[in-house]
């Protein structure tokens, strides 16, 4: 996962325009097998906790980028302590946030493992004060709140130096890459200890999701990811594995910034909610560096709207302490999913921009509109082309107000609905968003035609 800024996937929300597709072409020929629960979750959290928690530095491209050596680079490992630990409050926390499943960081690319590997000596049971098993921990303190576990892994590995046969190893590296035989050997040997870890991994803590980086700069053919696919599915039925392997996953994966329309497949946005995925002490005194709820609610809403799944980062300290600001942003967007959970879990993608200028979802049987609304509507809460009549209409969380409903054109000889205004209801405050419910007799059917003179009345 590269560092980031959190201002590109504002702009790209602010403007609808941050096309941040996954970097490979590949990706985009993902298919659709991503199993119910995935789709209908929406919201998902992503902890980001290594040996890179205990650094400034970020996590791991400070070696592919040679800002410090390796040797600096993994001595940090001598100050993740996990001391502080505490996977049942996590979960406890990420539920309350509304969350339901979450995607824990077991092996980024710098290499060190959060579970006793047999692949080779590099874990922090071995290497690090935490001195035992992290993972497994992590698995049965979800599932007890009733979240799906996800496993985070990555393809590449900066500390096996069969990753360099054909992998690059750092951002100077010019060498090309020879395909002889003992490159090759090389190669199939990290792919071997690839596997293993994998195999380890589904075997043991039995994942419901994979969630994969790292498979760039190499083919799927190199990295034999078709035949993966095949195995992680037999060692674990049921997971589910993100995009990053080649093409061959089940769901799509942007990164930092919302696609600009729903891409007709299933995905999850990854999201930071400062400028980087690992913790950073600095960001604790530093609130105009930290985004604000309000605005990950919005993002939320957004990638509902889209028919996707937001998974929003956490930063958890080396002790395993997550930083306060963190925590009161995921209470914040909790509270608000407790208001308008109904519009957000098990919905389907919304409806056209041009039929209402914001977010909106609706209900499976495309019988219940939803509309978000996170500023005062002036003039009224426009949608246009609702051919359906409503049967109601009410505020989430605010049934008792009264939602007046006035129709403005229309031409029925010729099929067409008039323009409907909302008027919102003068005691309801749009605080950090509220959502407009439309219930409708039929599924909704919408017109799409450019009218036309009148030639009868």
């Amino acid at each position: 996962m590269r560092m980031g800024t959190w201002a590109k996937g504002l702009a790209s929300l602010l403007v609808l325009a941050g096309l941040a597709f996954p970097a490979s072409a590949r990706e985009r020929e993902v298919g659709d097998g991503a199993p119910p629960w995935f789709k209908d979750a929406k919201f998902g959290i992503f902890i980001h906790w290594g040996i890179f928690s205990a650094g400034p530095g970020g996590a791991s491209w400070p070696i592919f980028n040679e800002r410090v050596s390796y040797d600096e680079y993994m001595a940090q490992a001598k100050g993740f302590s996990a001391e502080n630990y505490d996977p049942a409050g996590w979960a406890k926390l990420f539920r309350e946030s509304g969350a339901r499943y979450a995607v824990l960081t077991t092996k980024h690319h710098d290499g060190m493992a959060l579970w006793p590997t047999e692949a080779n000596d590099l874990d922090v049971v071995k290497k690090t004060p935490a001195g035992r098993d992290l993972v497994g921990p992590f698995a049965r303190a979800m599932r007890k709140e009733g979240l799906k576990v996800g496993l985070y892994y990555s393809w590449l590995d900066w500390s096996n130096p069969d990753y360099a046969a054909l992998g690059k190893w750092r951002a100077s590296d010019k060498e090309k890459k020879t395909r002889d035989a003992e490159t090759m050997k090389r190669w199939k040997r990290f792919v071997e200890f690839d596997e293993r870890q994998l195999r380890e991994l589904c075997e043991n803590y039995k994942p419901d999701l994979l969630w994969f980086d790292g498979d760039w700069g190499v083919s799927p053919e190199d990295w034999g990811m078709k035949a993966f696919r095949e195995k992680l599915k037999a060692w674990d039925p049921g997971v589910v594995l993100n995009a990053r392997m080649g093409g061959c996953g089940d769901y799509d994966t942007p990164e930092q910034g919302i696609p600009f329309d729903n891409l007709g497949k299933p995905w999850e946005l990854c999201m930071t909610m400062g400028p980087g995925w690992g913790y950073d002490a600095g960001l604790e005194g530093k609130p105009s560096a930290q985004i604000p709820a309000n605005y990950l609610i919005r993002l939320l809403a957004e990638c509902t709207s889209f028919g996707g799944n937001l998974l929003l980062n956490v930063s958890p300290r080396p002790d395993g302490t997550l930083p306060e600001w963190q925590v009161e942003r995921l209470r914040a967007i909790g509270a608000w999913l407790k208001l308008n959970a109904e519009a957000v879990y098990g919905t389907l993608p919304g409806i056209h921009r041009n039929h209402y200028a914001g977010a909106s979802s609706l209900s499976k049987d495309r019988k219940t509109l939803y509309l978000f609304l996170f500023s005062e509507p002036v003039n009224g809460v426009m949608l246009k082309g609702l051919k359906n009549k409503p049967k109601s209409v009410s505020v989430l969380g605010a049934s008792e107000a009264r939602v007046r409903v006035r129709d403005v054109g229309g031409a029925d000889w010729n099929g067409v609905p008039p323009t409907r205004f909302f008027e919102w209801p003068a005691d309801v405050e749009i605080g950090t968003g509220r959502v407009l419910r439309i219930e409708l007799a039929e599924p909704i059917d919408l017109y799409r035609g450019k009218s036309a003179a009148i030639s009868q009345n």
